[in-house]
């Protein structure tokens, strides 16, 4: 590019700032806190040309499909895609014909000071698959819809908390990591409710002792958590659905039955699954 073409660029680029707050959709609640701005909104326009936001903030899908593009690659997002955008990344979204609601955390340069974190801690922006992480953002989102006097303190802890995850996950990328890691993860993401410890060790070509011995250094969990964790995530991408039962969503999400699921579903998040569905539909549209 060209300097005139740059400086078209970044004309563009200031003209579209989205203050603080303010996100492209319907909001049905937003929350101030210290530092912290937490925003659930229905997503309304079918396209939201480049932009950029004033502080650094997390979007979180909830319900619907979207596409999410910057200037190095498109994320096609559906519910339970978590994204992280800096405060300095244009970027442009595409909403699907579906209903779609997304919960966005954003967060102020005070916030990270306050915590003695570099507002860029985390650089460029970014997809998160991590299981552990979208949990924790599941649990900022509960946070937000059980607001109490304490709930800042709740949701400060979560937040740090993730960007510990990321900070960590981004230092590991930058080691060389065996060529199973990769293999185990995509296994797992694509059926978690289909594989035996021996399949996957033959499928990862590594004995099923090394791969118990060394899943939770490269996965922050043991291989029973890490599996447990995308299929609860799995059944809250679900949840939105009044249309499904609860039965149904354990069998599709490969719980042995809907006690496990319920079981399974509490450990990670402190309520039932009927619990969380009801805090999900509390905004959702007759």
């Amino acid at each position: 590019m060209n300097a005139a073409g740059i400086q078209h660029y970044y004309l563009i680029y200031r003209m579209n700032c989205s203050r603080p707050g303010r996100f492209y959709g319907k909001a049905n609640e937003t929350l101030f806190l210290n530092g912290i701005i937490l925003n659930d909104s229905d997503y309304v326009c079918d396209f939201v040309d480049w932009h950029y936001h004033e502080n650094a903030y997390f979007s979180f899908l909830l319900a619907g499909s979207s596409l999410d593009g910057n200037r190095k690659t498109t994320h096609e997002c559906a519910a339970g895609s978590l994204l992280f955008q800096n405060w300095q990344d244009p970027h442009y979204n595409v909403k699907s014909k579906l209903y779609t609601r997304g919960f966005h955390v954003e967060l102020k340069p005070s916030w990270f000071a306050s915590f003695d974190m570099p507002a860029n801690l985390v650089e460029g922006s970014m997809r998160i698959t991590d299981p552990s992480l979208t949990t924790l953002m599941y649990n900022v989102f509960k946070e937000m819809k059980l607001y109490n006097g304490e709930s800042q303190l709740a949701i400060d802890a979560l937040l740090v908390q993730l960007f510990d995850g990321l900070s960590q996950e981004s230092r590991s990328g930058e080691t060389l990591k065996p060529a199973w890691v990769n293999v185990i993860r995509e296994a797992l993401h694509a059926a978690p409710d289909q594989w035996k410890l021996i399949e996957l060790a033959k499928l990862a070509n590594v004995h099923p002792v090394h791969l118990s011995r060394y899943f939770p250094k490269y996965f922050k969990a043991t291989l029973g958590d890490y599996n447990r964790m995308i299929k609860v995530n799995k059944a809250l991408s679900l949840l939105p659905n009044k249309h499904m039962s609860l039965t149904k969503i354990a069998a599709e999400c490969g719980f042995a039955d809907q006690s496990h699921f319920i079981r399974s579903f509490k450990s990670c998040h402190g309520l039932t699954p009927l619990q969380y569905r009801k805090l999900l539909l509390k905004q959702e549209p007759c």
